[in-house]
């Protein structure tokens, strides 16, 4: 093998490959733990193919001495537990690229230009020595630390919590794995002059004071900190570790979690619950929430408090169930029969969609509007370390009245929004109607009371408006820039490191939290920029169209990737370079 030094970086990227079934995010999990615990900034995102075994699966983890939180396409390190992993990533391995895995998967390896830089590691024939082939992903990871001159310590403790529940025998066997595999490593770096230097351990001390989260355990989190009470759902990829989030934890913080038959029946339980005074949340992906439409209407027209969880997945139809995609934003945007007010949020960080999921369980409950939180499966499956003073708490208030006798549940006020009842407390009668009705909720097809109501429920969408989020600035945010780049949930942490990569002061990076309804002191923020591109996930620009729509904002650029992946730090980069 030809001597190879990586002359030391800011940061180091790791791409484990391998079938589904093999271990990657066991190996992932086994890492993570250890690079946080050693003082590195650390973030992982994962790739996977809709089947149970077989395919291709992958994990990126990076390490670096500053906070990262983007996908990179750069590899350095390259973990091939199945030799068709090299079919798949071959482009982007280069002569710099080291490579880790078994001999006969090494032989499989036809990318001209990395084959030359392989650590052969018996994973297999040491796993089956400790006793089982499934440690073999234990053996890789030691390797790894190995490799980058990590210790064992936060691996071993990561062991420990992670096979708890089965037994000693099984934590013993792969800590031996795990030692094993760093020996071997320790071995190959010696006899094969393998330098790898990583970054500095800037923030050991401060990692104590930070959280590691995935994007479903953030979105969940933040339901609870909420105070929602009720959750209901059928699962679907990429949204279900919403559900199971909440279902683990709930019992413990008073929440009713049911997994319904269908998604028609989960938020028609939902609304039912509302009714009778929970603060409920559901989660599902495009295609279940289609099947919800009409009674998001149900919920405009009875003023009846509901969230919505959308993770977003490339459509239509089933499309690519395991992938990426911000496709889904006009479906939520125009979502039922009707005209109603609406709020829309696309958290772009652990920390935001922390206190964005708080916010849209409030402000359903306060304007007895549903509202919507908008992720993807990559926000989901990416985890990320956040501080955490920034997950910042709400506090919780109920908008929940005692009745009287002459309570009228949709009288008419200067604000649209009518103190809200419930049955069973107070004396008043609480009349819920999907039909048009009057001030007590009685049908009627007086058209003066039509307009009267039309105009009740679209009232509250400017007050909306004027307390939605206004968009983060990265950059030189001083009103010297002349540019921007304008991203919203998921791409907020790739155009921020781009832009500083780029070193260009003509340009700001400009991501909206909150989609809908838009702020109107944002035309004012854009107002004399000379060139205003958006990027986004689907083939069209659905928010560069409601940024025009809405703002009368004129967008110059349209950046669009629709591929079912999402945008790298080197792509963006590319992109403001053309700014």
């Amino acid at each position: 093998m030809t001597n190879y030094t990586k002359k030391e970086s800011h940061d180091v990227s790791i791409l484990l490959a391998g079938q589904a079934g093999q271990g990657i995010m066991t190996i992932e999990k086994i890492l993570t733990r250890a690079f946080k615990e050693e003082g590195f900034s650390v973030f992982a995102t994962r790739e996977y193919m809709s089947r149970v075994r077989g395919g291709v699966n992958s994990t990126q983890v990076r390490i670096a001495d500053a906070s990262i939180a983007a996908p990179v396409e750069r590899v350095d390190v390259f973990v091939a537990l199945d030799g068709h992993a090299f079919e798949r990533y071959c482009s982007r391995l280069t002569d710099k690229t080291v490579i880790i895995g078994d001999k006969h998967v090494a032989d499989m390896c036809q990318c001209s230009a990395a084959c030359k830089n392989i650590v052969t590691i018996p994973l297999r024939e040491i796993a089956s020595d400790i006793g089982r082939s499934v440690y073999a992903n234990t053996v890789a990871a030691g390797a790894i630390l190995a490799l980058l001159d990590v210790p064992l310590d936060g691996a071993r403790d990561a062991l420990q919590t992670l096979f708890v529940s089965k037994g000693q025998d099984v934590i013993t066997h792969n800590i031996t794995a795990l030692e094993r595999g760093y020996k071997h490593g320790s071995h190959a770096v010696f006899s094969q002059n393998i330098q790898i230097d990583t970054v500095a351990r800037t923030q050991k001390e401060d990692n104590k004071k930070h959280v590691f989260m995935a994007g479903y355990e953030a979105v969940g989190l933040g339901a609870l900190a909420g105070g929602v009470d009720f959750c209901t759902s059928y699962p679907m990829s990429p949204s279900t570790g919403v559900l199971t989030y909440i279902a683990q934890h709930g019992k413990e913080c008073g929440v009713v979690v049911e997994q319904a038959t269908d998604e028609i029946g989960a938020i028609n339980m939902s609304l039912g619950a509302s009714y009778a005074g929970a603060r409920p949340i559901i989660t599902t992906s495009g295609g279940g929430f289609a099947l919800m439409e009409e009674a998001v209407s149900l919920a405009a027209m009875t003023e009846t408090p509901v969230t919505v969880h959308i993770a977003q997945r490339p459509g239509p139809a089933t499309g690519l169930p395991t992938r990426t995609a911000q496709e889904d934003l006009n479906l939520v945007l125009h979502a039922g029969h009707g005209e109603f007010a609406r709020a829309i949020f696309a958290p772009g960080t652990t920390a935001e969609a922390f206190v964005c999921t708080q916010r849209a369980v409030a402000l359903a409950d306060a304007y007895q509007i549903p509202t919507f939180i908008l992720t993807d499966q990559y926000f989901m499956d990416s985890l990320a370390l956040a501080h955490e003073d920034d997950f910042t708490f709400m506090p919780i208030k109920k908008h929940i009245v005692e009745t009287d006798q002459g309570y009228k549940r949709y009288a008419l006020t200067e604000n649209g929004i009518t103190p809200r009842g419930i049955p069973g407390y107070g004396y008043g009668f609480v009349c819920a109607d999907s039909d048009e009705h009057d001030e007590s909720g009685h049908i009627t097809e007086d058209l003066d009371v039509r307009v009267q109501m039309v105009q009740k429920r679209r009232k509250r969408l400017e007050a909306l408006a004027q307390e939605a989020l206004m968009p983060s600035c990265s950059g030189a945010c001083d009103g010297s820039a002349k540019k921007a780049l304008i991203v919203w949930g998921s791409n907020r942490a790739v155009a921020q490191e781009a832009l500083a990569h780029t070193e260009r002061d003509d340009v700001i990076a400009v991501h909206f939290a909150q989609v809908y309804p838009l702020n109107p002191r944002v035309k004012e923020m854009l107002d004399g920029l000379e060139k205003i591109a958006v990027m986004e996930n689907n083939v069209t620009g659905q928010f560069a169209d409601l940024l025009e729509r809405d703002l009368g904002i004129k967008v110059d650029t349209r950046i669009a990737k629709y591929n079912g992946a999402p945008f790298t730090v080197e792509e963006v980069i590319n992109h403001i370079t053309q700014l």
